[in-house]
């Protein structure tokens, strides 16, 4: 049975998630990134960012910096650019504890 201290933990562990993914303009660039995984192409960097969300390159690093930070995006570099792309993995298994953790803890 699921303690109230170990739902509080995964909770806390679920924050940063929830935090980006609770904005808007994070969620753009998720779709902008959508399809672009690490090995099969080569993600996209700042200004095709800007270019596809319309939001400035300050604007646009300062999100990337908070999914990354979360663990949905990541990056990797070639010459003097960034290139980000999705990483989800993770971020969705400690999800998937959660509500593992929530459905014992109701039943």
């Amino acid at each position: 049975m699921t303690s109230t201290e170990e739902l509080k933990q995964a909770f806390r562990q679920c924050m940063p998630l929830f935090i980006a993914l609770g904005d808007e303009t994070r969620l753009t660039i998720i779709e902008a990134l959508t399809g672009h995984k690490p090995f099969d192409s080569h993600g996209l960097n700042v200004n095709q960012l800007t270019e596809r969300t319309h939001l400035s390159r300050p604007a646009v690093s300062h999100h990337l910096k908070i999914l990354k930070d979360a663990g949905l995006v990541n990056a990797r570099r070639e010459g003097t650019a960034n290139y980000y792309y999705l990483t989800i993995a993770d971020s969705t298994r400690i999800l998937m504890h959660l509500g593992f953790l929530l459905e014992e803890y109701l039943i």
